[in-house]
């Protein structure tokens, strides 16, 4: 597969490093970084599901995946969106070459498809400007055509949820998202701690989420609806640094 792995160049200026991770190259940083956040957004997608009772026509977990899109391309300027959806393609691709039994039963799609999934969806939202992106990662064509129409329900699907918890220009931010676990020493803590902010600033849930950052003996990020949290685990970012250290970013 021919990656453009010029792509990480346009990520984001500020390097964010976890603990354990602090010897990576800044591309490597990246890498984990951007791939942080998109789980961040799949996470939230499961917890406005759950929170907004929302009806899911499919898998839901293809929906959280789309809605971690949406939000790269809404939230961020092109040079980080690219870096976000680009990290998170290759993490999708280099699962996928890792080998194993592929787990068909799983409520996710497969890694492969999930790689393709996202190429498609972000190319989709400007197929004129990230054209290269496309290319890059050798999107065939006939998956390619459908990919604006793809982006297109995507996003006027969730869309139409998130008007109803947007808040009005100019509101204060709200407290429907907190962060809670995760050192002040580690940047990974303050990324998401900033997310929660940025989300707080742009919608007000009926029921507020906890997101956090801490060991879960398995690598892993997930949605606890019994008590409307998002734990990102702390192994999980410790396999994003491992992923990055074995693709040589």
């Amino acid at each position: 597969m021919r990656i453009i792995l010029a792509l990480f160049l346009f990520g984001m200026a500020p390097p964010v490093m976890a603990q354990g991770v602090d010897e990576l190259e800044p591309l490597q940083q990246e890498f984990v970084t951007g791939n942080v956040l998109s789980t961040l957004y799949h996470e939230v997608g499961h917890g406005l599901i759950d929170v907004l009772n929302l009806p899911v026509l499919g898998r839901e977990e293809d929906a959280a995946d789309a809605l971690a899109i949406v939000l790269t391309h809404e939230v961020w300027l092109e040079d980080e969106a690219r870096s976000v959806a680009t990290a998170t393609a290759l993490s999708f691709l280099m699962a996928a070459d890792e080998g194993g039994e592929i787990a068909y039963w799983d409520v996710h799609g497969t890694d492969q498809q999930r790689f393709y999934n996202t190429v498609c969806l972000f190319y989709g939202a400007d197929p004129e400007g990230r054209a290269d992106f496309a290319q890059g990662f050798e999107l065939p064509e006939g998956r390619a055509d459908q990919c604006p129409e793809e982006f297109t329900m995507a996003e006027q699907s969730w869309g139409a949820f998130l008007a109803e918890i947007d808040l009005p220009e100019g509101a204060p931010p709200s407290e429907s998202f907190s962060f809670a676990g995760g050192s002040e020493d580690d940047p990974i803590a303050v990324l998401l701690a900033t997310e929660v902010e940025d989300l707080n600033a742009r919608y007000k849930l009926p029921v507020p989420l906890t997101v956090s950052l801490e060991p879960c003996d398995q690598v892993n990020a997930f949605y606890n609806p019994s008590d409307k949290s998002i734990t990102i685990c702390t192994e999980y970012v410790d396999y994003l640094a491992q992923q990055a250290q074995a693709a040589d970013l």
